[in-house]
């Protein structure tokens, strides 16, 4: 069975993109376009199977979205993905202490996005 996969970012044109690279990978794609309508979702709908995220967002930024997902029940060990333009190693730092399993530096390509997410998700 498909792994789904949460894409929050606020960006139309960054989640078709997304969500066309990883349907091509073979995952199921639930969106979001800011942290409230994800953190939404995870209190709602079926648990995604990895998160990624961007940072900077209206009404609920990425860090504040990890802090929040990782407090939600059922998703402590979620692998969260930060996928930004930012590439400040105090950006880093903040959002892997807020739980965030890794951090990506946009643009990425979608070869390479499959790859990091066959090593953070278990059977991708």
């Amino acid at each position: 069975m498909a792994k789904t996969i949460l894409v929050v970012d606020d960006s139309a044109t960054m989640v078709m993109s997304l969500k066309a690279s990883l349907e091509m990978g073979g995952f199921k794609v639930e969106t979001a376009s800011d942290g409230q309508q994800a953190l939404d979702k995870l209190k709602s709908g079926p648990k995604p199977d990895l998160i990624i995220t961007d940072i900077n967002m209206p009404k609920m930024g990425g860090m504040d979205f990890i802090r929040n997902a990782r407090a939600l029940p059922g998703f402590r060990f979620t692998p969260i993905l930060a996928l930004t333009t930012e590439s400040q190693q105090g950006k880093r730092d903040e959002a892997k202490k807020l739980g965030a399993t890794g951090w990506l530096v946009k643009p990425v390509g979608g070869t390479d996005l499959i790859k990091v997410i066959k090593q953070v998700l278990p059977g991708a």
